[in-house]
């Protein structure tokens, strides 16, 4: 068997954000988010469409929204790209997700909380050795918690898990198993195929099951990113502006200037003058 790779926005959104994907998301957010206590009973997932053919293949990220029982709002983003405000980024959502809970002439009172579950391909945290990094509002002294703590940010930095299959012990560890070494394996491990919601995702990710223009799909999606991957290595290892430039306008016709500017770390008015000069 071949398994599409999960950490790839469209296999992600395939996996744990599409129709028939409810019990997936269900037990991978309790695994995750409430350190294995089956605190979710059921969700909505908000938006559970698959994203479009990509118009030059520009988008970067793509998150799974879900909605809790009690209203609590789940963001889940997989990134395989360590760029540049990333961390601004992911805080940007969660706030603008929170905000944007009210209709006009709402009062505070409706808002619901906020989580945003972050599952990245790098080391984001490079002082700290956890593997799951939890982020909520407190006061800076005491360190006591503020009384309305509805903006909270989960990250799980994949590299940072060392375990092997016969070490999984939690469903925590199977599902981060599953997201980091899942492309990688040609068949589903025992200890993990008993898990139902386990089962069903590896069933989803199996390219059989795909249509050939979904198989078509995903290995863009995928090179794309290699490409990109490649582009910041290479933009960190050379560091001079003339280099950073040159790699620049070898992604004009692929990236967006935004995107351009956040993987080689050149201004978007630079990005800007290199394609009105390339035209």
């Amino acid at each position: 068997m071949i398994f599409i790779n999960p950490k790839i926005d469209w296999a992600f959104k395939k996996i744990f954000g599409s129709s028939e994907s409810k019990d997936i998301l269900i037990s991978f957010l309790n695994a995750l988010v409430y350190d294995g206590i089956p605190t979710i009973k059921d969700l909505e997932i908000i938006n559970p469409n698959l994203p479009p053919a990509l118009q030059g293949l520009k988008d970067t990220y793509l998150d799974v929204k879900a909605k809790l029982l009690d209203g609590t709002i789940v963001i889940i983003e997989m990134q395989v790209l360590n760029v540049e405000s990333f961390g601004k980024r992911v805080l940007y959502n969660a706030a603008k997700t929170y905000a944007f809970q009210l209709e006009s002439g709402e009062g505070y009172r409706m808002l619901k909380p906020v989580i945003a579950l972050t599952i990245t391909d790098f080391k984001l945290f490079a002082k700290s050795d956890s593997l799951v990094s939890r982020f909520i509002y407190k006061e800076k002294t005491t360190n006591f918690e503020y009384t309305d703590n509805n903006i909270e940010l989960v990250f799980v930095e994949l590299p940072k898990f060392t375990k092997e299959l016969a070490q999984l012990e939690t469903i925590a560890d199977k599902w981060i198993y599953f997201m980091k070494y899942a492309r990688s394996l040609t068949e589903v491990p025992e200890t993990m195929d008993s898990i139902p919601a386990i089962h069903k995702a590896f069933e989803i990710a199996n390219q059989a099951n795909l249509s050939r223009e979904e198989r078509e799909e995903i290995e863009k999606r995928e090179m794309f990113v290699y490409d990109q991957q490649g582009a910041i290595s290479l933009g960190k290892a050379e560091g001079k502006q003339e280099e950073k430039l040159e790699i620049a306008r070898k992604l004009l016709a692929l990236l967006d200037n935004e995107t351009i500017s956040q993987t080689t770390g050149i201004s978007v008015d630079e990005v800007q003058n290199l394609r009105e000069t390339n035209d």
